[in-house]
């Protein structure tokens, strides 16, 4: 797990999995956002089931993926919603944290 600093609220990272989830509570994670689709790869874990643990652990969680056509208007309203609902620190993550930067800097930017 290679967690990012974007910010005081906001942090990226790769895919996480159900075992990370503990080290992610411990570090005062309060939410995260997966922006990845399920079965994108083989071995993935599903987000629900990241979800599941993470809820257990007090994270409430997000699903706004980001499939092949990029960062749409829809996964940057997804992301708004996220940001307006969820508590911060927030951690988003994807396959390489990538597209979790682009839909959290998308999203930033309309927020003004």
């Amino acid at each position: 797990m290679d967690i990012r600093e974007i910010n005081d609220e906001y942090s990226v990272s790769g895919q996480i999995t159900v075992e990370d989830l503990d080290a992610i509570a411990a570090m005062g994670f309060k939410s995260i956002v997966c922006h990845r689709p399920d079965h994108e790869e083989a071995g993935q874990p599903e987000f629900a089931t990241v979800a599941a643990r993470a809820q257990e652990l007090g994270i409430q969680t997000a699903h706004v993926p980001v499939g092949s056509m990029g960062v749409t208007a829809e996964a940057v309203s997804g992301m708004m919603d996220a940001l307006d609902d969820l508590p911060r620190p927030m951690l988003g993550y994807c396959r390489s944290g990538m597209r979790s930067t682009k839909t959290y800097e998308q999203a930033q930017h309309l927020r003004g």
